[in-house]
């Protein structure tokens, strides 16, 4: 799993910036997938083949205008807690003001690797000036720009070299099933109501569960860990603390796991931060199923489930080959066709197509309903495979790869998932040079 890397500072020093070209330049090396942009907060990037995972923390405080020291001083203590590294930016036309010393203080306290990015030096003599921010007590400081990118490269070959080295994960014997969504969807109890035993403590409160639990499991003969990662903080009462938080959490339970069993609260239905977990799951290329949880409490009409479906369906668009079923934790209502259904996203999550198989059923398809020709110039797909990676992978072999767009690839996607069980999985599309 890749480091979870924090960019904290002040306001309106160029944070987001930094954090958009980094999340560009992840998005122009892999292929474009739909979806990718739908949080702002998160992002994968990576460096000299190392993978890591941003969080901007700038998009978390609200009021901007007047940015009370209380606020920042939460936000930057979260970061803290929850990242592995920190890249603090300061902006060199302002020099260090007393907000930057207030957060150098508690950065200096969490004993992480902190690296200074020092924002907007784009010429020689903002260089020399730079040097003063040696005063706020760490080792390293970059010169950077955030908007043309000069001096990142030196910041970011510091920034890998504190990563610990990659090592192979011990605890992969045993699927990990994740169990996520906002605060108080129910995910302590659901995990309570299938093991039959108040193994946490379980409230109305949001945010009692501070870290996240695993539990071995085993029912329909399949053995794997159960991880609840309910995971706010019990103190946290405002609305940026939850949302930061629940977010930093998810981002390192989702990245850990093989399946993400995301709840939602039926009454509060599919929204914004329910979709970003979803979108966060999907980016990942995990496993999904949604349960909607506390159906009992909603008023229902004859075609209720079918409508909230639809509803579900038209967010996580074009990914709609994804499992949703209606649960109620209270009265254990389906919960244990909730785990059915994870264990079956985890075979699909695994399932192999033999290559003659593949291409027996696909070039057919293809030369029926071939990619549209562009300029004159005619796609012909002559060979597709299935990649050996940890999740479904294809790649479609052709004479001119960049003339196919993403909506063929969707209608291969398809193709591929009406004749082969592939339910609540992501599938990545390449098109390559034959």
């Amino acid at each position: 799993m890749g480091n979870i890397v924090a960019i904290v500072g002040r306001p309106n020093v160029g944070k987001s910036t930094f954090f958009n070209r980094m999340i560009q330049k992840r998005e122009a090396i892999v292929d474009a997938q739909s979806g990718v942009t739908r949080d702002r907060h998160y992002g994968k990037s990576d460096w000299n083949g190392r993978d890591f995972t941003l969080i901007d923390t700038g998009g978390y405080v609200e009021n901007s205008d007047d940015v009370f020291q209380k606020e920042i001083d939460k936000q930057v203590t979260l970061a803290i807690e929850e990242a592995d590294n920190i890249i603090f930016m300061v902006d060199i036309e302002d020099g260090i003001t007393g907000m930057d010393e207030i957060i150098s203080k508690l950065l200096r306290r969490a004993q992480k690797p902190v690296l200074i990015a020092v924002n907007k030096t784009d010429n020689g003599k903002r260089l020399d000036n730079s040097l003063e921010f040696y005063a706020l007590g760490f080792e390293h400081i970059f010169p950077i720009s955030a908007i043309n990118g000069s001096g990142s490269g030196e910041l970011l070959d510091k920034l890998i070299e504190t990563f610990p080295d990659d090592l192979p994960e011990e605890e992969s014997i045993l699927p990990r099933f994740a169990v996520v969504g906002r605060p108080n969807a129910g995910k302590s109890s659901f995990i309570n109501a299938l093991i039959g035993e108040e193994r946490n403590i379980v409230t109305d409160v949001a945010g009692t569960t501070r870290d996240s639990i695993d539990t071995k499991y085993n029912r329909f003969g399949f053995e794997f860990n159960l991880v609840d990662t309910a995971g706010i903080r019990r103190k946290s009462k405002v609305k940026e603390d939850l949302e930061f938080y629940s977010v930093m959490r998810s981002v390192r339970a989702i990245e850990n796991s093989d399946v993400c069993i995301l709840l939602l609260d039926a009454q509060r239905g599919f929204d914004g931060q329910v979709q970003n977990i979803f979108w966060l799951a999907q980016r990942n290329n995990k496993g999904i199923v949604i349960l909607v949880n506390k159906w009992d409490l909603i008023e229902k009409s004859t075609n209720s489930v079918k409508k909230f479906e639809a509803l579900i369906q038209k967010e996580i668009s074009p990914f709609e080959d994804v499992p949703i079923l209606f649960i109620s934790t209270l009265n254990k209502q389906r919960i244990y066709k909730a785990i059915e259904i994870a264990v079956n996203v985890h075979k699909n999550r695994s399932n192999k197509i033999v290559t003659r198989k593949l291409n027996d059923l696909m070039l057919p398809i293809i030369e029926n309903f071939p990619p549209p020709s562009i300029k004159g110039k005619f796609v012909k797909i002559k060979f597709c495979t299935q990649l050996p990676t940890l999740y479904p992978q294809f790649a479609f072999f052709c004479n001119h790869p960049k003339l196919v767009k993403d909506p063929y690839k969707r209608f291969l996607e398809n193709q591929i998932r009406k004749n082969f069980d592939f339910s609540g999985v992501p599938i990545t599309i390449f098109i390559r040079k034959k």
